[in-house]
């Protein structure tokens, strides 16, 4: 049966989740996990949470999905340890680096590998099951074909989210709220930036960023044929009793086998909504439609969580299964014997029969009390009773009996076997480079090079792999100098886009190009299996020495470090491979599969969108990427021209400059400020993160 994951954003919502249905929860622990804002669990409240789940049979799962610095790696490795003694059942985790950690720490700990890896095709979850995880997080922009699709031929489990909200980006590769304030969603600190106002050029739509939540509550049914194995709802940052009425609903729908009704879909937006709900990611059915910001009736909503709350407060939702043998003898003392899913077993004596003058104890009796397990989390799945005739026994005792076996079966269900542990080896250190780093120029049109350009020795050129049939002639200076022209991969790429991507690489390998760039984990062995060597992108969000190191396994030449690296991190990072950073440009904030351009002017026009305006007048431009999708660059320019002294001294093999929106004139002044003197500087820029950090 399809597994109702829902989440726990405080001790009381796990009571809220598990009271109406939930078979599993998720909670954050210390200080790795995408919901920093939440409650969150110290270690005793998580302590108490697990045991509670766990004689309930509800499965527990902790995140710690987030990216993690150098100097984190231990205390997350502790967290999860801490995780691991109490019994907790998985870890969902973002970077790689910690998975790697985590399965020499806690090996027999099950991984999820979170949303916010960026899985989003079939070679993403093979890589996942590959680097040790047992399920995946997939994309919330999949449809239901390519679900199935996946589900079908996955290694591991699928989880895919099913209420809740949506964000605009792709999960993993939202950089707007750490760019503009320093709030990483990479980190567990969104600020939410989308759900602002921005200008556009024609739509009446004041918040185009803003989708309504995700609702696939009429499609339960699908999923679970389509081999999904959890279904997932967000909302650790909401209330406990908001936890209550989602899962009581999609808990209620899945075990009956058909739809939430039309009052249950009153009462999902009455506890939640931004104008209605969408599905518009399952269904395929992508637009405007999908957008909305947060309405309903306030009074309403409190009404319903004050019902909510008094149910999950004062009753017990009965989910454990037992199954009781009784024996009334004559002259022998009553016993009862109970069993529950689990295989514990308990047995308690009870008082001597007496003869029966008026009505005698008989098997139906005897069930009709057995049966009466209100106020514990168990319900009676059978009843076996041997019962001589003629005998009387007060119901008390029988009573009696019930509780006994009951409560020591309870206790059996607290404990659980300790499994074994291990060490996880740090990454191994390597000296930084001495010498400086070389430039490496990536552009977003095949116009912006030039052959002025290829005069300067640059490390490699990154032109994005459907640019290239436009004109191929521009590259020949480049290969004339031997500098490496490189073919960039789109960071998304959906199994049904596989054939014109590897088309696009093969006319690539025919124009003399063997390296790929290359911004997803999916997308690794199969830029490989065209013969290419590959490089690592932004995209992979590379945050730690053990992260690097996983690339090197992989066999990457080289890898991008995340931009919201201090330089002092940056500086410290183990280098096992050669690496480079975004040291100019427009840096890259969103990527999104609702087209942001589409819903503005209601057709297709990317040359002639200037982008979205924010209430302070910042102008963020959007640009298409493959697949008709949408990149947000930020509103200033990263420049580090006049910053060499520090830049050179971090240990890189390179400094990639960026160029998005230039025009070419503008970019080899750009190259020349980096190769020579920096003569030339933006009217207005940005040093980014490297100088500030995140939070």
């Amino acid at each position: 049966m399809l597994e109702i994951l829902s989440p726990a954003g405080s001790p009381e919502s796990v009571v809220a989740a598990v009271q109406n249905g939930a078979d599993a929860v998720y909670m954050g622990f210390g200080d790795f996990n995408a919901r920093k804002n939440a409650k969150n669990f110290s270690q005793e409240d998580l302590a108490k949470a697990v045991e509670y789940c766990r004689v309930r049979g509800v499965k527990t799962y902790i995140t710690l999905n987030t990216l993690v610095s150098d100097r984190e790696v231990d205390k997350a490795v502790k967290y999860a340890r801490a995780a691991y003694r109490l019994g907790a059942d998985g870890l969902i985790i973002q970077d790689w680096g910690l998975m790697q950690a985590v399965r020499q720490a806690v090996p027999e700990m099950r991984i999820t590998a979170s949303t916010q890896m960026t899985v989003h095709n079939l070679e993403g979850a093979k890589m996942a099951a590959a680097m040790g995880a047992d399920r995946v997080v997939l994309a919330r922009e999949l449809s239901s074909v390519e679900l199935r699709d996946i589900c079908r031929q996955s290694p591991i489990e699928i989880e895919i989210f099913g209420h809740g909200a949506l964000c605009m980006c792709y999960s993993g590769q939202c950089e707007m709220s750490a760019v503009i304030g320093r709030r990483s969603g990479n980190r567990g600190a969104c600020a939410q930036p989308c759900r602002l106002p921005y200008a556009a050029v024609r739509s009446n739509n004041k918040y185009p960023l803003s989708l309504k939540d995700n609702c696939l509550a009429g499609h339960l049914r699908e999923i679970e044929d389509m081999g999904v194995a959890s279904l997932k709802i967000e909302g650790r940052m909401r209330r406990p009793e908001y936890t209550a009425i989602v899962t009581g609903i999609y808990s209620k729908a899945v075990k009956e086998g058909k739809n939430p009704s039309e009052e249950d879909m009153r009462v999902l937006a009455m506890a939640f909504s931004r104008q209605g709900f969408t599905d518009g990611y399952f269904t395929g059915k992508l637009g405007r439609d999908m957008f909305g910001v947060k309405d309903g009736d306030e009074k309403q909503a409190q009404v319903i969580f004050a019902t909510a709350r008094k149910n999950y407060l004062n009753g017990e939702f009965q989910r454990v299964p037992v199954w009781f043998v009784s024996k009334v003898a004559k002259n022998q003392t009553a016993k009862l014997v109970a069993r529950d899913d689990r295989g514990n077993s308990a047995a308690a004596e009870g008082l001597v029969p007496e003869m029966a003058f008026h009505k005698s104890i008989t098997p139906v009796t005897m069930q009709t009390q057995l049966m009466k397990t209100g106020g514990t989390p168990f319900y009676c799945q059978g009843v076996k009773s041997y019962i001589d005739p003629g005998l009387a026994l007060p119901t008390s005792a029988i009573n009696e009996m019930r509780r006994s076996v009951l409560s020591e079966i309870m206790d059996k269900r607290r404990s659980f076997e300790q499994r074994k542990e291990g060490e996880y080896r740090p990454a191994e250190q390597y000296d930084n480079r001495q010498d400086a780093p070389g430039v490496t120029v990536s552009v977003k049109k095949l116009s912006q090079l030039t052959p002025e350009m290829a005069q300067y020795p640059l490390e490699a050129v990154y032109v994005p792999i459907e640019e290239l049939r436009a004109d191929g002639s521009s590259l020949r200076p480049f290969f004339d100098r031997g500098i490496e022209v490189c073919a960039t991969v789109p960071r998304i790429i959906h199994d049904n886009e596989r054939r014109i991507v590897r088309d696009h690489l093969e006319y690539a390998r025919l124009l003399g190009m063997n390296t790929a760039l290359v911004g997803n984990i999916g997308h690794i062995q199969f830029a490989r299996g065209l013969g290419f060597e590959v490089r690592g992108d932004f995209g992979l969000n590379i945050f730690n020495s053990l992260s690097l190191d996983v690339m090197r396994e992989l066999k990457l030449l080289s890898a991008t470090l995340s931009f919201e690296l201090r330089f002092e991190q940056i500086r410290d990072i183990s280098k096992c491979i050669d690496t480079e950073i975004i040291a100019y440009g427009r840096l890259p904030l969103m990527i999104t599969e609702n087209c942001v351009i589409k819903n503005d002017l209601g057709t297709c026009g990317c040359d002639n969108f200037p982008g979205l305006t924010d209430r302070m007048g910042a102008l963020f431009p959007v640009m298409k990427e493959f697949g008709c999708r949408n990149g947000i660059y930020n509103s200033q320019k990263l420049f580090l021209a006049d910053k060499a002294d520090r830049t050179d001294r971090l240990g890189l093999w390179a400094k990639r400059l960026c160029f998005t929106t230039e025009n070419p004139p503008e970019c080899l002044r750009v190259l020349k400020s980096y190769m020579e003197k920096p003569e030339y500087i933006p009217a207005s820029y940005t040093r980014g993160l490297y100088f500030r950090g995140v939070e």
